[in-house]
């Protein structure tokens, strides 16, 4: 089911001036930037190998990452793993009874489809799994 972790998400509010520390102190080069309307963010990816850094800001106040950063700051926001079939994954997941915050995919970042696991159901860990 579950292929790698894709990405580790790490909330910002204020991308350009975190962006230094992950691009010129590591050295990793930023691949994709992206306004994500629907999820009212912008991002910044950095590949590392297979995997990847994803810088988020809040672009709207009212969004699930501005509350999520209100409530907790800046920092790791949630760990999202890559799946071959994004709805077997999550009808696996709702016939084990685990809380879904999407219960349906959506469209996030790249034109990937995506749904987040609530972290009820994780040990408080925000996952995300993309297809």
């Amino acid at each position: 089911m579950i292929k790698k972790i894709n990405h580790i998400a790490i909330v910002t509010p204020d991308l350009a001036a975190a962006t230094p520390f992950w691009a010129e102190a590591l050295g990793l080069t930023v691949a994709h930037r992206e306004h994500v309307a629907e999820q009212g963010v912008d991002v910044a990816m950095l590949p590392i190998g297979e995997s990847s850094i994803e810088l988020l800001q809040p672009t709207d106040m009212t969004s699930g990452v501005a509350r999520f950063m209100e409530k907790r700051g800046p920092g790791i926001h949630h760990i999202c793993l890559e799946v071959e079939d994004l709805d077997v994954a999550l009808d696996r997941l709702k016939a084990a009874a685990v809380p879904l915050i999407n219960e349906e995919p959506t469209i996030g970042a790249g034109g990937r489809r995506m749904a987040f696991i609530h972290p009820k159901g994780t040990g408080g860990v925000l996952v995300e799994l993309y297809e």
